[in-house]
């Protein structure tokens, strides 16, 4: 059973998804009866706002579209011991929300809805996305020495800790793949919970670029890389434009070695140049490897403030409550 000290907010950004909210805001209620289930509309041009309040959802406005600046309004407005994050398109189980709770209250960072490894194959009609989905986890497990079976997932349950540390620097759909990379890269805990996933019903049409989101995800795996793997990436990078240059200096250095004269002369200038660009670019990554470590470490030491300062506010309400009940008994006794 939850702890009812313990507060839940459900998050649901939302584009053109009237067919669905209604049930998904009451499969949310029925599964987590003591949590606040909020809605972010962003910029719908149907009745999503409207069927949501009338469920019941607190229902709040983006007016920045994409999926990332929704997540980033939620994160920022929302203050709840516990999140919850899914889509408004019906394709989560609702009834797996209680364990994801549970996981982040046993004192997990983040909590992964794993569809790849239950029906996410079967039930996806999207061959594009299968591929999709495989070649983003292959690469990131690949980089990061990891074993995260979806890396691409959107239902997901946070601590109060990493959403408000989290740094949300994309706008649209890869965010997700932005969420895993942050966390592998800083050593959060993860769990990753297997859940059925289901397509989206008839009627319920996907907001996705299979193309255009796909190149966004792979533009941002590449970007993450750069700033989170500074040094395979500028290292990698140097040695291969090095050992070109000392290709090109050994086919001088044979042919001065058979005929005494340095023939080519400018192969010679371009290929000590590349060695030299070489060096630099690995310079440059062991620079950037050392800003990054203490980049790691400054998220380290502001996660620790955060969730101090969580567990003080929480220690005072909770002294607050139980005098306050006192008081309330004492003069009920009074009178």
């Amino acid at each position: 059973m939850l702890n009812t000290n313990q507060t839940v907010a459900v998050l649901l950004p939302c584009y053109n998804e009237e067919v669905t909210i209604g049930k998904v805001v009451r499969n949310f209620k029925h599964a987590l009866p003591n949590a606040d289930i909020y809605v972010y509309d962003n910029n719908s041009t149907d009745k999503t706002a409207d069927i949501a309040a009338a469920e019941g959802a607190i229902v709040r406005h983006e007016p920045r579209q994409g999926k990332g600046n929704v997540i980033r309004a939620m994160f920022e407005d929302i203050d709840a011991d516990v999140y919850v994050m899914a889509d408004g398109d019906d394709t989560y189980p609702a009834e797996s929300a209680p364990q994801m709770v549970e996981k982040i209250l046993d004192g997990y960072d983040m909590v992964i809805g794993d569809r790849l490894s239950s029906t996410y194959f079967e039930e996806n009609k999207r061959p594009f996305h299968n591929f999709g989905n495989r070649l983003v986890r292959g690469s990131i497990n690949l980089l990061f020495g990891a074993h995260v079976h979806d890396i691409m997932t959107g239902y997901r349950a946070f601590s109060f800790t990493f959403v408000k540390t989290y740094p949300v620097l994309s706008r649209g759909f890869e965010i997700e793949t932005e969420m895993t990379i942050h966390s592998l890269n800083n050593n959060l805990r993860i769990y990753e919970m297997p859940v059925q996933y289901r397509d989206r019903p008839e009627g319920s049409v996907s907001k996705l670029d299979t193309v255009g989101d796909g190149i966004k995800v792979l533009n941002t795996i590449f970007q993450m890389i750069r700033e989170y793997k500074p040094l395979p990436f500028f290292g990698g990078l140097g040695f291969l434009v090095a050992l070109i240059g000392l290709g090109f200096t050994l086919s001088v250095m044979i042919d001065f070695w058979h005929t005494g004269v340095v023939a080519r002369f400018p192969t010679l200038t371009g290929a000590v140049m590349l060695v030299i660009a070489g060096l630099l670019l690995f310079i440059t990554g062991v620079i950037l490897d050392v800003t990054a470590k203490n980049e790691r470490k400054l998220f380290i030491s502001d996660s620790n403030k955060f969730a101090y300062m969580h567990r003080a506010c929480r220690s005072i309400n909770l002294r607050c409550d139980y005098f306050g009940n006192s008081a309330s008994e004492t003069s009920e006794r009074q009178r």
